[in-house]
């Protein structure tokens, strides 16, 4: 039995979602006549409370193209030092936008309001980069799952409102942080001129993410896709999966967290372990004592066929997923407490 707890993106499409890609209707979707995927920006949308919405390959390209939209070569984006745009795109923003980033230095990967009206450039200084940009992640992938603090996503709106910047939610796994906050979409449409989501994370899709807007800032989306190389014919068989995905595997993410946490607990009482960072969702932060040898420890899991990941820093990081189930679960917990 392999348990394979590197990242939630590793998992499977289930019976179910293959017999929906199976049987979907597929069109030619760069002529957007594919009517699965018109369905699901459609649908996505409609649950964001925005206008539109465009389907992606993958979320960095989905990211790449909010920056591109909200910014000229030059301009600067504000966001975390954790942030996957900045840490885990390949420094697309340069490449592709021709911006820099301004980071902050939050706590797991978020940050206030206070910090964002202190990274904002004056914009009749042409000394310094010009800010048109920032961007938050929900949940923080390198800040362990962490969830933000709805009322001061609020705050940097008011911010960015003032000083008429675009914000950005990279919400690859948004899905978990709105199960475990009871928050709903729409409130996060009315807040985000762009928001980017993951079908291929904590959903179980093979492939997918979706950036949402209004018509307004996304008028040109499907341009830079294109330019991106993201333009894609009979794609509606990948949206089938996320259409089945709205409708079955968001409630259960629940039950990945709940895993979470039990791993954690039993994390914490082992003597080898250092730190557990709070679980919040699906993800687990933890390092090991100083006496302890990283490789070692990893090595060891293996011998067990249990994969994990190491972040850089001393720290590892274990992701429950759709795949990963209750016998695994038990397995896991076993093995840990043999440690």
């Amino acid at each position: 039995m392999k348990l394979d707890l590197r990242s939630d993106t590793v998992t499977k499409p289930t019976k179910g979602m293959l017999d929906a890609m199976l049987s979907a209707k597929v069109g030619d979707d760069v002529y957007k006549e594919d009517p699965t995927v018109n369905e699901l920006e459609a649908r996505l949308a409609n649950m964001f409370g925005k206008d539109t919405a465009l389907f992606f390959p993958t979320g960095s390209m989905a990211n790449q193209a909010a920056i591109k939209l909200h910014t000229n070569p030059g301009d600067q984006v504000i966001c975390d030092k954790y942030a996957h745009i900045y840490n885990y795109e390949g420094g697309g923003a340069s490449f592709n936008s021709g911006v820099s980033c301004k980071l902050i230095d939050g706590h797991r990967g978020m940050f206030t309001a206070a910090q964002v009206e202190a990274s904002i450039n004056p914009p009749d200084f042409y000394h310094s980069p010009l800010t048109s940009l920032v961007a938050v992640e929900n949940t923080t992938n390198k800040g362990g799952g962490a969830c933000w603090d709805f009322n001061e996503l609020m705050k940097i709106k008011e911010v960015c409102k003032k000083h008429d910047l675009g914000y950005h939610l990279d919400g690859a796994r948004l899905w978990n942080a709105l199960v475990e906050t009871n928050e709903t979409p729409k409130q996060y449409g009315k807040m985000f001129d762009t928001i980017s989501v993951c079908l291929s994370k904590g959903l179980g899709c093979p492939i997918g993410s979706v950036l949402i807007g209004d018509s307004a800032i996304m008028e040109n989306a499907i341009r830079i896709r294109k330019i991106f190389g993201g333009g894609m014919r009979q794609v509606g068989y990948l949206a089938a999966a996320g259409l089945y995905a709205l409708d079955n595997n968001i409630d259960r993410l629940t039950e990945d967290h709940k895993k979470a946490r039990e791993i954690g607990s039993v994390l914490q009482e082992l003597s080898i372990i250092k730190v557990v960072e709070p679980i919040e969702t699906n993800i687990v932060i933890f390092e090991l004592e100083s006496h302890v040898d990283e490789e070692e420890f990893l090595q060891q899991l293996a011998k067990n066929n249990i994969h994990i990941i190491g972040m850089g820093g001393g720290k590892l990081r274990i992701v429950t997923h759709l795949d990963y189930t209750n016998a695994m679960h038990e397995r896991f917990l076993e093995i840990l407490n043999g440690f």
